[in-house]
């Protein structure tokens, strides 16, 4: 007769999953606001929208998850900014239709769960919210042993934000002659990191703990730098200029997500040389070599977000934005073509 197994040999350690959670209620608590009925510990989270705010409210959601960009904060032993990129990938996306980020959810699947480590995590995600200026609402923390090696784990995101019907943000005002202004990344964010590790780290054979010509911190400071949350930025110029179209800058860059936001027969003209690329994309493309095409369909360089206004509010826009320390620049303009984007010389314009 075989003898009795349980869950726990079965990998699963339920008990250290209570621990967690305790671990991380508190986390949860500090994004919450008055609205939250309840967060952690129940079924679900319950959010009373206040719609003495709102005329006509249109919730906007999205999802999405760090990537790959997860096995770099395995090799270094750091989980405490993952979780900013998270919350960023998900506010920053519905932060394009106008939308003020209300509440997150986060998953978290481990192979063999440890508190700290979760923690560390969450704590993480609390920071970005935070930022966001929405709740941690809850989420789902799961221990799959045999799915994920040792030590690693998949961490994904869903943001449900809020706005005026009448004023959603969805491109379809954009016109010929508007100027493009692009606001600063803090560095690759947290797309094109398979490419990222097949050039430095197998290829070049960098060591993370060391500071490549070019750049100021060790590499790996470099490369878990978290993705900038724009939501503090951007609302209030939504609510104070004509803000026709916004794009977060994601994977495929500028000549990927641009066009999303264009109405047929409009095309965006992206001026080269308009803003300072980080050392950061030059070491890439050095050492790859990579083609410089392929870079800008790959990586942000150095361009995180971008808004679409009328001409004549440009540099009031550009120094509202500088005036709180948010760098920008004023990197293209619309025109009329088939053809959604292209790239000409254009000189910089200064910070």
């Amino acid at each position: 007769m075989s003898q009795e197994i349980d869950y726990r040999q079965a990998g699963v350690n339920i008990e250290a999953g209570e621990a967690a959670v305790e671990r991380i209620k508190g986390l949860a608590r500090s994004t919450a606001g008055p609205e939250v009925l309840q967060g952690l510990g129940g079924f679900a989270g319950l959010f009373a929208l206040n719609t003495a705010r709102y005329r006509e409210p249109v919730l906007v959601a999205g999802c999405d998850g760090v990537g790959t960009k997860l096995k770099l904060a395995f090799a270094a032993g750091r989980h405490d900014t993952v979780g900013i990129d998270c919350v960023a990938m998900c506010v920053n996306d519905i932060l394009v239709q106008g939308a003020e980020p209300l509440f997150f959810l986060d998953y978290l699947a481990v192979g063999k769960l440890d508190p700290e480590q979760v923690e560390k995590v969450v704590a993480g995600v609390a920071q970005g919210c935070r930022l966001a200026g929405c709740a941690l609402l809850g989420g789902e923390m799961a221990e799959m042993p045999g799915f994920y090696p040792a030590g690693e784990y998949d961490l994904a995101g869903f943001a449900v934000g809020v706005v005026e019907r009448e004023q959603i943000i969805d491109g379809s005002r954009i016109g010929v002659g508007d100027t493009i202004i692009g606001l600063a990344s803090t560095g690759l964010h947290s797309n094109g990191f398979s490419l990222v590790r097949k050039v430095l780290l197998e290829r070049a054979g960098l060591a993370l703990e060391k500071t490549p010509p070019g750049l100021e911190v060790p590499l790996i400071e470099e490369l878990l730098k978290p993705t900038r949350i724009y939501v503090r930025a951007v609302l209030p110029l939504m609510k104070k200029y004509t803000v026709k179209g916004a794009a977060h800058i994601t994977g495929g860059g500028l000549p990927g997500n641009l066009p999303r936001i264009l109405p047929r027969g409009l095309q965006a003209i992206i001026r080269e040389g308009s803003w300072p690329v980080p050392p950061v994309f030059s070491l890439i493309q050095g050492l790859g070599p990579v083609r410089v095409e392929e870079m800008y369909h790959t990586f942000n360089m150095g361009i995180g977000f971008v808004l679409i206004v009328p001409p004549e509010q440009a540099e009031a826009v550009l120094a509202d934005l500088q005036k709180e320390n948010n760098p920008a620049w004023i990197i293209g303009e619309i025109a009329a073509s088939d053809t959604p984007y292209r790239f000409v010389p254009g000189p910089a314009s200064g910070d």
